[in-house]
């Protein structure tokens, strides 16, 4: 990697995708007749809703959210994942969303999406949407199977500057003329640190922030292709 390249971060959830990725595995999970379908249904929006408030745990989300990967074995959970990528991520990746990804290629930038959403979920969908970097909560994996726990600091909140820190120190690059695109409030500390920060279809707390510090805000199509 070309050192010091200007980085171009992205959210993932209602920035890149025109939904979010780990409610829609929770529905995918109950549609798949995997996990309580009822008991599922109510605390999958329920932590949802917190984190849309910013009042969201997130050891208790992630205890929760983990806890079907440790459930099932690799070989079943890609197979899950390749049915989710096709009935709910590939509809809901918008063309605005790609468009911009290739206007920072052209323009030879880094690409990093940064998200809490755990790392099995999100690798490929990272991978087909052509982002080299990926900054995810990790989930821990030992002989070759989910634990249900996470490894590291979870990549939400204060812990995406945390980790960001971390592969920004480990791979010899810095902030300087960096760009971070996000819809949520709950992304504030990252977007206060870099050079040019961007609201996506803000939320109301973010907008209203956004809109003080005269940040750009951008409008992305809900509906994909």
């Amino acid at each position: 990697m070309q050192l010091n390249k200007p980085l171009a971060i992205f959210d993932l959830d209602n920035t890149l995708l025109a939904g979010d990725s780990d409610y829609l595995w929770g529905r995918f999970l109950i549609e798949q007749g995997l996990v309580d379908g009822a008991y599922y249904e109510r605390e999958n929006q329920r932590y949802y809703e917190e984190y849309t408030r910013g009042t969201l745990d997130i050891f208790e989300f992630l205890a929760f959210a983990l806890k079907p990967l440790a459930a099932n074995d690799l070989t079943t959970l890609r197979a899950l994942h390749s049915l989710y990528m096709r009935d709910k991520i590939l509809p809901i990746i918008t063309r605005d969303a790609r468009a911009l990804l290739q206007q920072h290629r052209n323009q030879g930038h880094t690409l990093m999406i940064i998200t809490a959403t755990n790392r099995f979920i999100t690798e490929p969908i990272a991978m087909e949407l052509d982002v080299p970097y990926l900054l995810a909560t990790d989930p821990e994996m030992v002989n070759n199977r989910y634990t249900g726990r996470v490894v590291g600091v979870p990549c939400f909140r204060e812990g995406k500057v945390t980790r960001l820190e971390q592969w920004l120190k480990q791979n010899g690059q810095n902030l300087a003329q960096s760009w971070f695109y996000s819809d949520s409030h709950n992304d504030l500390p990252l977007l206060e640190r870099v050079t040019h920060p961007v609201a996506v279809n803000p939320d109301p707390t973010l907008e209203t922030h956004a809109t003080a510090k005269q940040w750009p805000i951008l409008r992305f199509a809900t509906a994909a292709r």
